[in-house]
């Protein structure tokens, strides 16, 4: 098979050069700027907190890494690299020779290396016009490959063979690889409903719709007449398989338009895993094949895996994801509440909520258990809404149960962020509970900030004008809490509860919580801290002129009934000491 390619020119190429000095990325870009032919388009990014918003916003075509620009550890950071930006190539600079440092680097998914004692404008523009031509023609050859394998043009000798090569990369990077095998139930009666050429267009829609919802790593192939194959590379562990066959089912459950006819097709998948169900292509598509037909059992979309223990896994995490939604509807979720105790005064001045989930079979399931496959699969944003309606809902009856004044914290996920009706959504909320909006806090980590920093900060500006305040969580755990502290509407800093645990053990931890507390009132805000769990924690903290604490020196998180037992008992002691 020949591709033909169209004759490439290098134009505006753009580049992302990650160094952390200034007079380096101007050496680059004077170096970069003698080639007549290439009109180079340099963007510098100098810290990692810009770093994953310029990746995943910006297009690039080649980004320049130099190799002391990390976050703690270089492979790791190289790896980030290829995956977050789409495998877009990568080309190292460092001060050590090619023999020293280039096969480790490329093992790690860097495409090129160059000696910063010996680049020269020369080595320098050659090395990014090869990256960019070598891009652009697996481009090329991607798109028409990929139109070739949706026509079924593809045969299965190329099949084999792309499987061969991805398992000598599987094998030499020690990384594990899945070949999913798919095929569509009863597709015989598309034949005699619609005709070949007419099924044939469902089979086009189908591949064009599983390609969308898969990584650019992936490969999707036709290998039959109603069967698709795809490749999975650089599978860390069965969540990574589990996220494309939720991706893959959900494409397949949407309906098709032929001939203004919806039509609804089911499948059956089988997946077979290297190194665990064979090394070599005949043995994962023989494996897989088997695991599909066992697929076949099950009415509807389904799928299996040959390797039992991996279907376990996978299999169990997709079931507690159904399960949840089915929580929402089902009333299973419950909000618990931690109360927030104030220092000086000792009453009760707030209340964290914090979600629970009495699931019918396995009873309380633990937020670390539910809490990341909700943000995996982007629940989280409709169960975030629901915790502030009950928040609202109970704010309303603390008042009317005589504890007025009590703050509500809710956290946000930072997959919260992603929606883009977010303020509008919690103002719907708010309006509607008709409550008082001093009193209801939304608690966010530095995470949450790092997708869209411009979207967040203008959702927070809104929902802050509206008089909701906001909480730093987790504060001290991350790398950009001052520029938060300055530049967002910030009225509290929670102290993670990490540090509050090693007080008595670590004087770091004693330093780190009063340069905490002393930065934050110097900037009129408060402090809570989290996970108090004894009288020398208390004593240190109250030392420190700690505005509130949490933890289970109080109380610990507890049903809404049990929280209005605690504050009546609380009110009867404060006014049996008056």
């Amino acid at each position: 098979m020949t591709l033909a390619v169209k004759k490439l020119n290098p134009g505006h190429v753009r580049l992302l050069v990650l160094t952390p000095e200034y007079s380096d990325f101007l050496w680059l870009g004077a170096l970069l700027s003698r080639d007549s032919e290439m009109e180079p388009d340099l963007t510098w990014c100098p810290d990692l907190i810009d770093c994953d918003d310029l990746i995943r916003n910006t297009h690039f075509d080649v980004i320049l890494w130099d190799c002391v620009f990390h976050g703690g550890s270089e492979d790791a950071f190289l790896q980030y690299l290829s995956v977050s930006s789409n495998e877009k190539p990568v080309l190292a600079l460092s001060a050590e020779t090619a023999s020293e440092r280039a096969p480790e680097l490329f093992a790690n998914g860097a495409s090129d290396y160059l000696c910063r004692q010996t680049l020269d404008h020369w080595g320098l523009r050659r090395a990014v016009r090869c990256l960019w031509y070598r891009q652009q023609l697996s481009e090329s050859a991607h798109g028409q490959l990929g139109r070739e394998v949706a026509s079924g043009f593809i045969n299965r000798d190329l099949f084999f063979d792309r499987l061969q090569q991805a398992l000598l990369r599987a094998e030499r990077a020690s990384q594990r690889l899945a070949l999913l095998h798919i095929n569509l139930d009863d597709f015989r009666s598309f034949n005699e409903s619609f005709g070949y050429q007419k099924s044939d267009q469902i089979m086009l829609k189908l591949a064009e719709r599983l390609r969308q919802n898969l990584r650019r790593v992936d490969s999707l192939m036709r290998i039959g007449g109603d069967e698709f194959a795809i490749i999975i590379e650089k599978v860390e562990d069965s969540l990574d398989i589990t996220q494309i066959i939720r991706k893959i089912v959900n494409a397949l459950g949407e309906s098709l338009s032929i001939d203004g006819q919806n039509v609804v097709v089911s499948a059956s998948l089988g997946v077979a895993t290297y190194p665990e169900a064979g090394d070599s292509p005949e043995n994962l598509l023989r494996r897989a094949n088997r695991a599909m037909f066992e697929a076949k059992r099950d009415p509807g979309t389904s799928y299996r895996f040959y390797d039992r223990q991996l279907h376990i896994t996978a299999g169990y995490q997709l079931r507690l994801e159904a399960d949840l939604r089915n929580a929402l509807r089902g009333n299973e979720l419950e909000v618990y509440y931690q109360p927030r105790i104030d220092l000086a005064s000792e009453e009760v001045r707030g209340v964290e909520c914090l979600l629970r989930w009495n699931h019918p079979e396995r009873g309380l399931v633990g937020p670390d258990e539910f809490i990341p496959v909700a943000e995996r699969s982007g629940l989280i944003v409709p169960i975030g809404y629901w915790v502030i309606e009950q928040a609202c809902k109970r704010l309303q009856e603390c008042s009317e149960l005589g504890h007025p004044g009590l703050v509500f914290a809710v956290n946000l996920s930072f997959r919260q962020f992603h929606d883009r009706k977010m303020t509008e959504t919690i103002f719907r909320i708010i309006f509607n509970a008709n409550i008082d909006t001093s009193l209801l806090e939304l608690e966010l980590t530095e995470s949450a900030m790092m997708h869209d920093p411009e979207y967040a900060q203008r959702c927070l500006r809104e929902l802050n004008q509206l008089g909701i305040s906001f909480a730093l969580d987790d504060f001290g755990t991350g790398f950009s809490s001052l520029s938060n502290l300055q530049h967002l509407p910030i009225s509290l800093v929670k102290i993670d509860k990490s540090f509050v645990q090693e007080l008595g053990q670590s004087a770091d931890a004693e330093h780190i919580i009063r340069a905490i507390i002393s930065l934050a009132h110097s900037l009129q805000i408060s402090v809570v801290a989290e996970g108090v769990e004894t009288e020398g924690q208390l004593e240190f903290l109250r030392q420190q002129h700690c505005d509130e604490i949490q933890g289970y020196y109080y109380a610990r998180p507890m049903p809404w009934k049990d929280l209005v037992q605690f504050l009546d008992n609380r009110s009867q002691s404060a006014c049996l000491q008056q």
